[in-house]
């Protein structure tokens, strides 16, 4: 089986709860972790579509890393706008973590199944969008061509991770799905939308490709599962 939760903004120290952003987010963390244990075993794949943590500093992302490592199945994380513990690939593997594969420019191979991914970033649309955001929307789109070309040619099925929805303001498709469409991806998960921006989530079979929001609150901080 394959899994996909994103947004887990798991926060070891305890300096930032999330129910600040209502009641449903009232002892997240215990529900994301007793529903994986619920659902998920050792050979399932888990899918996690950025803001996996609020530490600043790698080293204490790594408590929150090691908690996710510890829990069933193996696990494939992009990287989200609020994870700015994300260091290179060489330090991330330095983590030593068993079960955990980032992926940053890269692809992973399950059951020949490739997944790729980036963070993406806002659409081109949105209000105040200016050169800068135009800077990282392209080195974002790279990123997500470079995991893509990573994959290989005979595999049965492609999956990519965003942490933005890749979608205009108006729903339409942007850029990065044009690009999945080029490379015959099948499906994309994606994350980010809270509360009030859960009415901008888009999940509908689009120029050939099946897209799920998996923000956790989005759905309920229970796995979703994708295939």
């Amino acid at each position: 089986m394959i899994y996909a939760i994103g947004d887990l903004h798991l926060d070891y120290f305890k300096e930032k709860p999330m129910d600040i952003f209502g009641e449903k987010w009232l002892n997240h963390e215990e529900r994301i972790f007793n529903n994986w244990n619920r659902l998920i075993c050792k050979e399932d794949l888990v899918l996690l579509p950025g803001d996996i943590s609020w530490a600043l500093k790698l080293e204490d992302a790594y408590n929150d890393l090691k908690r996710i490592d510890e829990l069933p199945g193996q696990k494939i994380i992009t990287k989200g706008n609020h994870d700015y513990w994300w260091q290179g690939p060489k330090k991330l593997k330095e983590l030593n973590l068993s079960t955990i594969t980032f992926l940053q420019n890269t692809s992973f191979i399950y059951k020949n199944i490739g997944i790729g991914g980036t963070r993406g970033w806002i659409s081109e649309d949105v209000e105040g969008f200016d050169s800068q955001d135009e800077k990282i929307f392209k080195r974002e789109l790279n990123r997500l061509r470079l995991s893509l070309d990573t994959m290989d040619k005979n595999i049965n099925m492609k999956i990519v991770m965003l942490h933005y929805p890749p979608f205009n303001m108006d729903f339409t498709p942007n850029s990065f799905v044009d690009l999945m469409e080029e490379y015959h991806v099948d499906i994309c998960v994606y994350g980010h939308l809270h509360a009030e921006g859960h009415r901008f989530v888009v999940e509908d079979n689009i120029q050939g490709i099946q897209f799920y929001c998996v923000s956790s609150d989005y759905i309920d901080f229970v796995p979703r599962k994708i295939i």
